[in-house]
């Protein structure tokens, strides 16, 4: 009961901030079509969301340490609704990238408020694979945001997507508030300000964080800055797909993504049964994660599809080192740790994303108006070299060797 009590209602706010993050690698075609958007405008656009996120995730770790994950992420929801319904109303660029912001910024609590939940209510050896399931969910909405997007377009237009997204986030934000309990008749800590900032000085002093951070970070970002918008113009402009074609492999990425995300977790703790550090495990699923992307750099079009489903299942690996990490550290503090990786993670998925457009847009277009696939090897090649260097700094680095 308690399980269902803290688990469902944070996953099915998890499921929607995945559901609106990458609904745009679908609704691209529509637009591209109705506002004329440039590769880089529309990496652009996209992005705003991330920025959005990525700028919040500080104030949001002093929130998420003060006032509880329940009530931080029951009123970010309610920005999530404003959002899209900006969004469902917008007449042109400027106002579907503030409604796209809001969104990022209603959805910033999702992954973090779950987090930091979680490791008050449940026990430490089970954090990985609790983390994992709550990962499922954002592959659920990874999933729901493929094909059933692309049917309901056949019904309604993007705009009634997005009137649809507002009230979701409606009904969860009142889920998250009405249902999950209070942590022992409160959810928060009392504290100065200035306790805080110190909190998040210690964070960001720490050499076991700055060891990990960089292949998390760079892993992470890499994979969402490529899997929420740019896989899906890569399957057309690259493999050729047709429309229906480029949303059933974005399913199949979706549920490859689902997953791994039960898998990676799983995995992790099994590894801690059996006296095996489960940082060793992460470390290795992420470089075979980089391995992976060699594949899309040499747009090898006649593996594409398993190189994709590759991509999805070990790009969840980074984020079993949110469950991993915040043992090491006070847990008064597993917030501002969590959302400073966060920040991270999100201004690179942002530059990632928005730096992909401009690097495709210094070709011309294609004969028939798509993008050049040379542009997306090149980006993509950036973004494959510096997950590269950061894997290298996790060894060669040693001001904590306690992994």
């Amino acid at each position: 009961m308690l399980l269902a009590r803290v688990f469902i209602p944070f996953a099915l706010g998890y499921f929607l901030s995945y559901l609106v993050r990458v609904v745009n690698a679908v609704l691209a075609p529509d637009l591209v079509r109705d506002l004329g958007l440039s590769a880089d405008q529309l990496g652009l656009l996209t992005s705003a969301a991330l920025f959005a996120f990525g700028a919040f995730q500080l104030p949001l770790g002093i929130l998420l340490d003060r006032f509880g994950p329940r009530r931080t992420e029951a009123a970010l929801l309610l920005v999530c609704a404003a959002g899209a319904f900006i969004s469902a109303l917008a007449s042109g660029m400027t106002e579907l990238m503030i409604g796209r912001a809001l969104l990022g910024l209603g959805t910033s609590a999702c992954l973090m408020a779950a987090f930091k939940a979680y490791t008050q209510w449940f026990a430490g050896p089970r954090m990985p694979l609790v983390n994992g399931c709550h990962m499922v969910a954002g592959g659920l909405g990874a999933l729901s945001g493929t094909v059933p997007v692309e049917m309901a377009l056949g019904f309604t237009d993007w705009r009634g997507v997005f009137w649809a997204f507002g009230a979701m986030a409606l009904v969860i934000s009142a889920l998250i508030f009405f249902t999950v309990p209070r942590r022992g008749g409160t959810d928060s800590v009392e504290m100065t300000f200035a306790e805080q900032i110190a909190g998040v000085g210690k964070v960001f002093r720490s050499p076991m964080f700055w060891r990990t951070a960089p292949v998390t970070v760079t892993t992470q970002a890499g994979f969402l800055g490529i899997q929420t918008l740019w896989s899906g113009p890569w399957m057309k402009d690259v493999a050729g797909l047709p429309r229906d074609g480029v949303a059933e492999n974005l399913f199949f990425v979706a549920c490859a993504m689902i997953a791994g995300s039960f898998t990676m977790g799983a995995m992790a703790e099994r590894f801690t049964r059996f006296g095996f550090k489960p940082m060793t495990f992460v470390i290795g699923a992420m470089a075979i994660f980089i391995v992976v992307q060699v594949g899309l750099v040499l747009q090898l079009t006649e593996y594409a599809l398993l190189n994709w489903i590759a991509f999805g299942f070990f790009g969840t690996a980074s984020i079993v080192v949110y469950a991993l990490l915040p043992q090491r550290f006070d847990a008064s503090l597993s917030g501002r740790l969590l959302t400073g990786m966060n920040m991270m993670v999100f201004f690179l998925a942002f530059a990632v994303q928005w730096g992909t457009g401009v690097i495709i847009d210094l070709w011309p277009p294609t004969t028939d108006g798509g993008y050049h696939p040379d542009g997306y090897q090149a980006a993509f090649a950036v973004i494959l070299a510096i997950q590269a260097a950061s894997l290298i700094w996790y060894f060669v680095y040693r001001g904590d060797t306690t992994n």
